[in-house]
């Protein structure tokens, strides 16, 4: 890739940073009221349609048979594969955040799993005891104190934060493999991720389905794990006034109580 090229996607990222100046704020009667903060709900639901529409037709029968014709050891190693091409972009999201022993977590776990783990189609990282670690650049913009924004959902992807949404472009441009990357057929990453997805949504089709098919209101159940799920990633009793409403006031400590639910339904 070239230094213009670079400098390019460099740039994005600054502009979608910049962006964060322009995201919507919950007033305090809105976080005391204990709403999720939703002023673009109206629009959010015709999303929310056109999602659950595309999942009904192509993305739900194409993971089910995905999932019904793929032998699970196969799929497992490419979600493994996928999973191993997102750990650079983790690396660097970790040393941005100033969390360096988990940086070097996900480095390790990249370097072991490319090595003898046959260029990431096989875990033994694991195997050896290192743990998994996980983020992405919208927990990065969280740490450095960029507020949430308002709750949105995205065409193709589901629930979100503006700032969420933010940092699922950024990822792209951050991930130091998309720098290594010489022309868009290259991005190997894209499309095993897209493929990851599909393994997701037909493995957690039960899950899924009852929250899309059978609730009374998809919208609002999906929005309400969503928040609650990424009010647990990011270690929600911090003060992050757009996550407050669903704070644990127990005196019991946060919990996740959608920890093994997929935790993005309309993902492709």
């Amino acid at each position: 890739m070239n230094v213009n090229d670079c400098a390019a996607k460099a740039g994005i990222v600054i502009a979608l940073s910049a962006l964060l100046s322009g995201c919507a704020t919950p007033t305090p009667e809105q976080v005391a009221s204990g709403e999720p903060f939703d002023p673009y709900e109206k629009n959010n639901r015709a999303v929310h349609r056109f999602n659950v529409a595309v999942d009904r037709i192509f993305f739900r029968p194409a993971a089910k048979g995905y999932t019904n014709l793929i032998p699970d050891p196969i799929e497992d190693s490419f979600n493994y594969f996928s999973e191993n091409l997102s750990k650079p972009g983790d690396t660097a999201n970790f040393i941005a955040q100033g969390n360096f022993r988990e940086a070097g977590i996900s480095l390790a776990r990249f370097l072991v799993n490319t090595t003898i783990g046959f260029a990431g189609l096989a875990d033994p990282a694991t195997e050896f005891g290192i743990p998994e670690a996980e983020t992405d650049f919208g927990e990065t913009l969280h740490v450095w104190g960029a507020p949430a924004g308002a709750y949105v959902e995205l065409p193709g992807f589901g629930p979100s934060t503006q700032r969420d949404a933010i940092g699922l472009v950024a990822d792209f441009f951050t991930n130091p493999l998309t720098f290594a990357l010489q022309n868009p057929a290259e991005n190997i990453g894209v499309y095993s991720n897209v493929v990851e997805r599909l393994s997701d949504r037909g493995r957690y089709s039960d899950t899924v389905d009852a929250i899309l098919y059978e609730s009374a209101d998809s919208y609002a159940v999906a929005r309400v794990i969503y928040l609650e799920n990424r009010r647990y990633e990011l270690e929600g009793n911090d003060g992050d006034s757009y996550v407050d409403p669903y704070a644990d006031t127990s005196g019991g400590g946060a919990s996740d109580p959608y920890a093994d639910i997929y935790e993005d339904p309309y993902a492709e």
